[in-house]
């Protein structure tokens, strides 16, 4: 990202656009042609989607079960949409019969919109379920892969998802500011198709195209000065997923993952989410009754350097998230962070086994 700074148009730069293009295919295991970066974060990218794709008086629906399906809602509201709230239990993947049940009790949804790994529970929701409801019902399906992708099999076009959009600093383990889409054929045809304009001049993705290509090489005109620096750190991001393997990228989130768990049970605390249904990326543990969970994440911050995120929405002060995700993903640093955690605990007199957290991930 330190490299010079070339022009958003100079040849070396569009030449590389193309292989970032072709690098973001391969996590998303896809072969949209229309497949980039937002030049701003994730939300960018979600916003981006549901305004290109809904028009005013459309129907969305919603899948929320968190923080982050509501905010699609919300979304979806300001594009003029009308928008079914299908509200789930926090805490627990999306059903997928229930959803089947909400359908057809609203025929003619157009857009059906589900967090993948829910960023504010820790919830992994069955995507590839999901999305044959959601086809079955005649819509599109939206999905939020930002805290999946990199790090949890995600597989667009096996799956058949529509539209899907990501972040980067999550698994991909880029600094935030790109927020990588991905939307096939179908999709595409629906917004070039569009009565209205869509609502946003910026996020217009049949303009964005005239910059980063449908598909060809060639063509290329000014849209927006792009972040250059910030598709530097994503190309080399998704470089090193690759050079590991995407596979074996998978199956070591999931291995530490199932280490972190195992230390935090053997410590005596508690996760939120049943086991069946735990993102490997992200983490909920529960905050141990008569213990003030932000002076905990002070502590470890002054005492360890060690950051981890407060509980949000329905959550806020019951549950600390903690990430297993990209490169920092390791069973050092698991067992670095549970072991900060115990001894926080400790100092503040909360009953914890000390020592049980590292045996377990020995084991593990």
């Amino acid at each position: 990202m330190a490299r010079p700074t070339v022009g958003h148009l100079d040849a070396s730069f569009v030449e590389m656009m193309e292989d970032l293009k072709d690098g973001l295919r391969g996590v998303f295991r896809t072969q949209n042609k229309l497949t980039f970066p937002f030049s701003g974060p994730a939300t960018v990218g979600q916003e981006g989607l549901i305004v290109n794709i809904l028009e005013p008086g459309d129907l969305f629906v919603a899948c929320i079960n968190g923080v982050f399906g509501e905010r699609m809602a919300q979304m979806a509201e300001r594009a003029g949409a009308k928008v079914v709230r299908f509200q789930q239990p926090w805490g627990r993947a999306v059903d997928p019969q229930a959803l089947r049940e909400t359908l057809k009790a609203n025929p003619g949804a157009k857009l059906v919109g589900f967090v993948h790994a829910e960023t504010s529970t820790g919830v992994l929701s069955d995507a590839k379920s999901l999305i044959q409801v959601i086809h079955d019902a005649g819509a599109l399906a939206l999905m939020d892969c930002v805290t999946s992708l990199g790090g949890i099999p995600v597989e667009v076009d096996a799956w058949g998802a529509d539209a899907v959009y990501a972040g980067t600093q999550k698994c991909l383990a880029v600094p935030p500011g790109l927020g990588p889409v991905t939307i096939n054929d179908r999709v595409y045809d629906v917004i070039k198709n569009r009565k209205t304009p869509v609502q946003s001049w910026f996020m217009d993705i049949t303009s964005l195209t005239k910059y980063w290509g449908d598909g060809g090489h060639t063509g290329r005109s000014y849209h927006h000065t792009a972040p250059i620096n910030a598709l530097y750190g994503l190309h080399e991001g998704l470089l090193l997923v690759h050079e590991e393997g995407l596979e074996n990228v998978w199956q070591r989130h999931a291995r530490v993952h199932k280490a972190f768990v195992a230390g935090v049970h053997a410590m005596g605390l508690a996760m939120l989410v049943p086991p069946a249904e735990q993102a490997n990326s992200i983490n909920t543990v529960k905050v141990p009754e008569g213990v003030d969970e932000a002076q905990v994440r002070a502590l470890l911050v002054a005492d360890h350097g060690i950051a981890i995120g407060k509980g949000l929405g329905d959550f806020s002060g019951k549950v600390w998230r903690i990430g297993t995700m990209g490169q920092g993903a390791t069973l050092d640093n698991a067992l670095l962070c549970l072991g900060s955690l115990e001894a926080v605990l400790h100092k503040l007199g909360a009953k914890v086994k000390l020592g049980a957290a590292a045996a377990a991930i020995a084991v593990g």
